[in-house]
């Protein structure tokens, strides 16, 4: 096998950031192996996103760039999902929960993903259509890092 057909396989046209929440309550705690849980459940093999941020702020990286993730439909051939633990206020309605760990962990991703596919849109999974009814991620992700 030739390294230019190796390098075609790992290679993917990235051109979105997704972000998205996981729709818990800030105030309960939902570890990446509850979130493996979740998603085994649906009948996913694993993590649908490539990046999951838990409220202390670590990143755990959770699906390769160069696989297809599970985590919008219709949009994952050319996407990379993003994931903060949180979503939800302590009545479970849809809230920007980010704590400041995660709102910085957050920036250094994206600052590293623009320069890895920096023709790529950062957007929030509401945000990729008008037919999508949810809020997540529960602030405007186009907004808040439109200079990036």
């Amino acid at each position: 096998m030739s390294k230019a057909y190796c390098f075609y396989q790992n290679y993917r046209e990235v051109r979105l950031l997704v972000i998205h929440c996981s729709a818990t309550r800030y105030d309960r705690d939902f570890p990446v192996e509850a979130l493996r849980s979740s998603h085994r459940a649906r009948g996913f093999a694993d993590i649908g996103y490539h990046f999951y941020i838990t409220r202390d702020g670590v990143l755990h990286r959770c699906r390769p760039v160069n696989r297809i993730g599970a985590h919008a439909a219709g949009w994952n051939d050319r996407s990379i999902g993003i994931c903060y633990e949180g979503g939800l206020d302590e009545r479970g309605r849809p809230a920007d929960t980010r704590t400041y760990a995660q709102r910085c962990t957050l920036m250094d991703l994206l600052r590293q993903l623009r320069r890895d596919y920096p023709e790529a849109r950062i957007l929030g999974h509401y945000q990729l259509s008008s037919y999508i009814r949810k809020a997540c991620p529960c602030f405007d992700a186009r907004k808040e890092y439109e200079t990036l």
